[in-house]
């Protein structure tokens, strides 16, 4: 039976509230962005996915590490985030799939955590000022020295996040959902196409090359910085913009590289990061959404059209009033009318600012990775 460490901790956010709670995972000290995610399910998904590498995520789910960690479901080679926030959270997971305990997990990877607090009112509070700076510590429990350390912490606006989670050597990728599950099989006239895609990665998600690889990719996965000379030695028939972390602006070599690329009107599908750094590339700017959109039921669409439930994962957004003629808006985020979809009028450029490889979480957008094949199929036949 595992040992049940009731050792104090302290949350403190960067406009001085603070709340008191207890310890999980690993000891220490740390500083991040707050933030929040909505989903019931999928708490590994978050760990390693990429995008949230300098936040400390609070989930409103009352109970977490119910089902455990395992392997399977890791979306990286390591959890990315600073810290947990927990209202109640399990030593004893119950799941056949499971391998070891979320405590045991953030302890091997040295991620503290605290539970016992009220995650409802730190979502509430992060909803109406917005997602800021804050601290956790099992060491510093006095607020206020907590405090400065959290206000000489530099805000995620401007910060360039995108070097510290990509590869750093060329890979290819032939993994596909089939190993693992299977929620939309494809038919076999498109695996036997074997469609070359470069992948650049700002922090891709191992499910988004999954599923690439189902519709029957070659899927080659790069760093944020390798010259376009470079990606093109590959001779691609499409190129993948992949979810990252960080301010996009920020990530000026990523802009520049996407720019060179688009020249060669290849078709292009960015996801999250991608998304935004496509807009970017063609003009247009974001900004930084109040507190983000993180869970697993944003609803997407346009006026009349079907709408989409999707995940999402981001803190910010493309500025629907900076975008030039030739780009048109394919999505919105229903709930605040932001920015969730771009196509290029005349060239076959396109991307989302949502998961639609999510798993766990729901699959309605799964179609766009069918699209994108289409698209470079159209172009490799022209």
């Amino acid at each position: 039976m595992p040992i049940i460490d009731t050792r104090s901790a302290l949350l403190v956010l960067a406009d001085g509230s603070y709340y008191q709670g207890w310890s999980f995972g690993a000891m220490g000290t740390t500083v991040g962005e707050v933030v929040f995610n909505t989903g019931m399910t999928g708490y590994q998904e978050v760990l390693t996915d990429p995008s949230y590498c300098g936040q400390i995520v609070a989930f409103t789910y009352p109970e977490l590490g119910n089902v455990g960690v395992n392997p399977d479901d890791e979306e990286s080679e390591r959890p990315h985030i600073k810290a947990v926030v927990a209202r109640n959270i399990t030593h004893r997971p119950s799941n056949w799939r499971a391998k070891k305990s979320l405590p045991d997990y953030l302890i091997e990877h040295n991620i503290p955590g605290i539970y016992g607090v009220d995650t409802r009112a730190i979502t509430r509070k992060i909803r109406s000022v917005g997602a800021m700076n804050g601290g956790i510590s099992s060491e510093i429990l006095d607020p206020q020295e907590l405090l400065r350390l959290v206000q000489d912490a530099p805000s995620m606006a401007g910060l360039n996040l995108v070097k510290e989670v990509t590869t750093k050597e060329v890979y290819e990728w032939s993994d596909s959902t089939a190993s693992h599950w299977e929620f939309r099989p494809v038919n076999s006239t498109q695996e036997k196409e074997n469609l070359t895609v470069v992948a650049i990665d700002f922090g891709i998600k191992r499910n988004i090359l999954r599923r690439l690889a189902s519709y029957g990719c070659r899927v080659i996965v790069v760093p944020a910085s390798t010259p376009v000379e470079e990606v093109l030695k590959y001779n691609p028939d499409g190129i993948f913009l992949s979810n990252g972390p960080g301010d996009p602006a920020a990530n000026t070599d990523g802009i520049a590289i996407t720019k060179a690329l688009l020249e060669q009107g290849k078709p292009t599908f960015g996801i999250c990061m991608g998304h935004q750094i496509l807009g970017l590339s063609l003009g247009a700017q974001t900004f930084k959404l109040k507190f983000g959109h993180r869970g697993l039921n944003q609803p997407a669409g346009l006026h009349q059209q079907q709408v989409e439930i999707t995940s999402q994962n981001h803190g910010f957004a493309v500025n629907a009033d900076t975008l030039n003629p030739e780009v048109e808006i394919t999505h919105l985020n229903l709930n605040d009318r932001t920015v969730a979809g771009l196509r290029h009028k005349s060239l076959p450029f396109f991307s989302v600012q949502y998961h639609p490889e999510a798993s766990p979480g729901p699959h309605d957008a799964d179609y766009l990775f069918e699209n994108f094949v289409k698209l470079m199929r159209e172009k490799r036949i022209s």
